[in-house]
């Protein structure tokens, strides 16, 4: 299909594709500064998606000048919506090009609704979700806070409820165990959990994934509450960042201080892994985790935000 002229294949990519989707990323995060494509898509494009997902490459010129990753969800579920995020060239902006892959996301998704992550918040992006008829509906803050120097007032050691114990993961053997409590812990959030053990094992597979730094509460022998924690590589003049990668608790353990407890313990052995700084995202509405890490000495740095389109 074309719009304004200009291909736009929706399929599989190839390895060409893919390296030039990566390319294209890498190009946009350093002319915006903040990356324009999640965690979770840039896997899709390394390491090929699932059947709920689709690629669509805009060429120019015969490279990759716009790239948009959509996941479709079920196929029998009609009425959920669809979601995905997309990336032009800079070398390639202000020529329709990202009006051309929303049009075709939008004409695609037939009738369902479309929600779309504009990440950094960027005015340019402000400006298309409005004029392609889309509202913001959902807010995700990157929020972070020094570790080198004089800790945090608020940040003390960590106090666990009676009877919980803390240890580290076990690759190969804590996969369905971590699987269960991330369901249960993130039944309501749209993408953390849905996790399958795909994703997981994504994971563990990246040269970042360390087991030594995901920690994972017991009571009884069973887990109920987990820290996952993450160390991002030094990007051109920017350190190394660690980042508290994903809390959760056991709905039937919350309101114990165990989730203060198990963030605690994964941002000491990020300071005593020399870092200086930590990061997290949490949702804007999400008042409790935003005030604890507020608590905890932590700063809003940045905002994405979710566009949808009815």
């Amino acid at each position: 299909m074309t719009r304004l002229g200009t291909p736009i294949a929706e399929g599989s990519l190839s390895s060409g594709q893919a390296a030039q989707v990566l390319e294209l990323a890498e190009a946009a995060r350093q002319a915006d500064g903040v990356a324009p494509l999640s965690e979770h898509a840039l896997l899709h494009v390394r390491h090929g998606g699932t059947e709920q997902a689709r690629d669509l490459a805009l060429t120019a010129d015969g490279t990759v000048a716009g790239y948009a990753h959509i996941d479709t969800g079920e196929s029998d579920d009609t009425d959920a919506d669809m979601s995905g995020e997309l990336a032009v060239h800079p070398a390639c902006r202000r020529r329709g090009f990202g009006t051309a892959l929303v049009t075709t996301l939008i004409e695609g998704a037939g009738g369902r609704g479309l929600r779309l992550w504009a990440h950094g918040d960027l005015p340019a992006a402000a400006a298309l979700a409005r004029s392609a008829g889309f509202t913001r509906v959902r807010a995700l803050w990157q929020m972070r806070m020094p570790l080198a120097g004089p800790a945090p007032a608020a940040v003390g050691s960590p106090v666990f409820p009676a009877g919980v114990t803390v240890r580290t993961f076990r690759p190969g053997e804590d996969e369905e165990d971590w699987l269960a409590v991330n369901r249960r812990a993130f039944a309501h959030h749209p993408e953390q959990g849905s996790w399958t053990r795909q994703d997981l094992e994504l994971r563990e597979a990246e040269p970042w994934f360390d087991p030594a730094g995901f920690f994972l509460a017991e009571r009884d022998g069973r887990v109920i509450g987990f820290h996952w924690t993450k160390v991002h590589p030094a990007e051109g003049d920017a350190p190394p960042i660690g980042e508290v990668y994903v809390v959760g608790v056991d709905p039937g353990q919350q309101g114990g201080g165990l989730g203060r407890a198990l963030t605690l313990v994964g941002v000491a052995h990020l300071r005593d892994r020399g870092l200086g700084q930590v990061m997290l995202y949490v949702d804007e509405d999400n008042t409790p985790a935003v005030q604890m890490y507020t608590d905890l000495g932590f700063r809003r740095w940045h905002v994405d935000v979710m566009y949808r389109h009815p």
